[in-house]
């Protein structure tokens, strides 16, 4: 079930027999000069409506800004602070939890939301633990960013090998080049992998552009294929398919 496509009553019925929804999320950020800016909330969002479509289990739209305050010195990046993710977070949690639901998981698509996130999680168990009464105890989250789980990592290094990169990946590009072909862009005869380097040491803005000149780390990009795409999402589908069956069934 689609949150989006649902009256209250539909949902009010699924919460009598499940207590697990999906929660995509990302950024709408540069991936350089052939990737798309909704690439990290466009795939996990196609990813949880596949699931969805699969199990029977809800889905939220797509939280489609996020964390990138790193990517602002490309035109189109459109970023939250930490802060305001953070808060925004919590109140998606207090919210779906008001209305019954008890396993939730964010599916994420942007690596700069992983802190963010996992310390929304923490601030609202913290809003429990220092409650008296304890009210939501039974209410537990989980972050899935998609490219992690074993076999989907496995699929990406065997079709991208070291290609793939650490932003504006060979298989992210891949991916959505498979779910939107018609916006696939063309990539420059002259168009080379791109400088390698840590994502985890940029500081800010002016830093990333200054370092990382057209918004790629060390991606090849003429290694992305839509069939390479399809693969990957149909192995990672399954994969966190499995994932979150088992969380909402714990």
């Amino acid at each position: 079930m689609k949150l989006q496509f649902a009256a209250w009553p539909e949902v009010e019925e699924y919460l009598r027999a499940n207590a697990g929804i999906i929660v995509p999320i990302g950024s709408t950020e540069q991936h350089g000069p052939t990737g798309l800016m909704g690439t990290d909330y466009i795939i996990p969002s196609a990813m949880a409506e596949a699931i969805s479509e699969r199990t029977g289990i809800c889905c939220t739209p797509p939280i489609t800004f996020g964390m990138a305050q790193h990517h602002l010195g490309f035109p189109g990046t459109i970023s939250l602070r930490p802060s305001t993710y953070v808060s925004v977070l919590v109140d998606v949690i207090q919210s779906l939890a008001r209305h019954g639901f008890r396993r939730i998981v964010f599916l994420n698509g942007h690596g700069g939301n992983i802190a963010p996130v996992l310390t929304a999680m923490n601030e609202f168990y913290a809003g429990i633990s220092f409650h008296r009464e304890g009210g939501h105890r039974d209410v537990l989250c989980k972050l899935i960013s998609w490219w992690t789980p074993p076999k989907t990592a496995a699929e990406i290094t065997e079709i991208f090998g070291d290609g793939d990169g650490a932003h504006a990946t060979a298989s992210e590009i891949a991916v959505t080049q498979f779910l939107h072909s018609r916006y696939i862009k063309p990539v420059s005869a002259d168009l080379r992998p791109a400088r390698k380097g840590a994502v985890s040491d940029i500081h800010n803005a002016y830093d990333y552009r200054d370092r990382f000149i057209d918004g790629r780390i060390g991606s090849d990009v003429r290694l992305c294929t839509p069939e390479g795409g399809q693969r990957v999402f149909d192995v990672a589908t399954d994969e966190i398919a499995e994932e979150c069956m088992a969380f909402f069934s714990s």
